[in-house]
């Protein structure tokens, strides 16, 4: 039994003289996946803007908070983030605190 847990010993794949610490593979900025909730929150925010949609602005917002919670590059992704986020406050402030829409034209 014992020459059983010597060979046991020698073959073990867990041996910390063979543990080797994980090194993350380097990916370019270019090859890394693209941030689809960041581009929809650009989409919205541009419509909010544009159109003067107030639930367009709004989820402008909330995709900006799903693409800054996913955020993998740092430089980059905050760039969109940012730009997205300035299209749905800008359609936010407009809606709510700019002129008023003008209605349909009644006939008189």
């Amino acid at each position: 039994m014992s020459s059983h847990n010597q060979s046991t010993s020698v073959n073990d794949p867990r041996q910390p003289s063979a543990a080797k610490p994980y090194v993350a593979p380097v990916v370019s900025p270019q090859d890394l996946p693209i941030d689809y909730s960041g581009f929809v929150a650009i989409v919205f925010g541009v419509f909010g803007v544009m159109f003067r949609y107030k639930l367009s602005s709004w989820l402008a917002i909330i995709f900006c908070a799903q693409s800054l919670s996913n955020m993998r590059n740092v430089e980059n992704d905050l760039k969109q983030i940012s730009m997205a986020m300035m299209f749905a406050i800008m359609g936010l402030v407009t809606n709510y605190f700019g002129p008023s829409r003008p209605g349909p034209a009644s006939k008189s």
